[in-house]
């Protein structure tokens, strides 16, 4: 298992790579039309779940969406309440990352790769340069995919990775456990699907143990939102709790509702393989954990101020009686 060790980890520092890099030139993009839309139209908690679920597609990463809106808060352009329907159409959005590598995508990556670089060298304009940059950095996403998917075919001959993946396919909360794990060290929950479904993909996973992967990785990325909340302001550190507590708790049925709901994901997805059908695992869930939590955005909201309520300011007029 060592020798693959290398290339392995040679694929996914370029995918890490190619997600830090896409995430900042899409973010130079769109941040503005961002700014405008969460300020405008972020009051109807719908819209909002709506706004987080594009903006993560457009971003590939939810991470970027809720720390941008964390952002947000601390420069007093958006509040707490309005930023809790983002937050959870993030978690929507970063679902389209598993359907697209599912799609074997990553044995097309030339073709993105050579058009970016291309548009990026070759070609004066800025908006080409841009537009190769986006191209350039989704084939190296793409192509990072192919060296891992390259990198576990020896897997398939190991009798220790075999006993170790059994483990996580019979024990959920293990493989949850290991997912959350794998994606608090890489600060990436597209990166830990990715690799969950590269290993469906060569059949050594199956989709109970990409299932259990999926819920651990959706608590994982939570680290990166916690961390964006450190010196704000006592409502992006709300943002940041309620980001914690609605993947905590989502995770947590998820997990007692583990096995009918791999049973329902093996009926819905009878005719698609394994990689597909943890992508479906993964999108039918963060939909589900959304439609279940929207009913009590408002409790949560009530909780989270009553538990840390907003500093009172100190007057002008309190001052100079000092």
């Amino acid at each position: 298992m060592i020798e693959i060790l290398p290339l392995l980890t040679g694929g996914l520092v370029l995918f890490l790579y190619a997600i830090a890099q896409l995430s900042q030139v899409l973010g130079d993009i769109f941040t503005d039309k961002a700014r405008y839309a969460i300020e405008k139209y972020t009051r109807n908690i719908f819209v909002s779940v709506l706004i987080g679920t594009i903006l993560t597609i457009l971003l590939d990463s939810s991470s970027a969406v809720i720390i941008l809106t964390i952002t947000f808060i601390n420069a007093r352009s958006l509040s707490f309440k309005n930023a809790m329907g983002i937050i959870m159409g993030a978690n929507i959005g970063t679902t389209f990352s598993s359907q697209i590598i599912a799609l074997d995508v990553e044995k097309f990556a030339i073709i993105p790769l050579l058009v970016g670089l291309i548009l990026k060298v070759f070609i004066a304009h800025p908006n080409a340069k841009k537009y190769g940059s986006i191209l350039l950095y989704f084939g190296m996403l793409f192509f990072g995919l192919f060296i891992m998917e390259e990198a576990v075919l020896p897997l398939k001959d190991s009798a220790t990775f075999k006993g170790w993946i059994t483990r996580i396919e019979d024990h959920h909360v293990q493989g949850a456990f290991i997912g959350g794990l794998v994606t608090l060290i890489i600060q990436s929950s597209s990166a830990t699907m990715g690799m969950a479904i590269v290993l469906a993909k060569q059949n050594l996973i199956n989709t109970a143990g990409g299932v259990a992967v999926m819920l651990g990785a959706e608590l994982g990325t939570c680290s990166s939102t916690l961390l964006a909340t450190i010196k704000g302001s006592r409502q992006a550190l709300k943002a940041g709790l309620f980001h914690l507590f609605f993947n905590l708790i989502t995770i947590a049925i998820g997990l007692v509702v583990f096995h009918p709901f791999v049973e329902l994901i093996l009926f819905i997805s009878s005719n698609q393989s394994i990689d597909n059908q943890i992508a479906n695992a993964h999108m039918l869930f963060n939909i589900g954990g959304v439609l279940i939590f929207l009913p009590f955005t408002g409790l949560a909201h009530k909780a989270l101020n009553y538990v840390l309520p907003d500093k009172k300011e100190t007057s002008t007029a309190t001052i100079g009686k000092n």
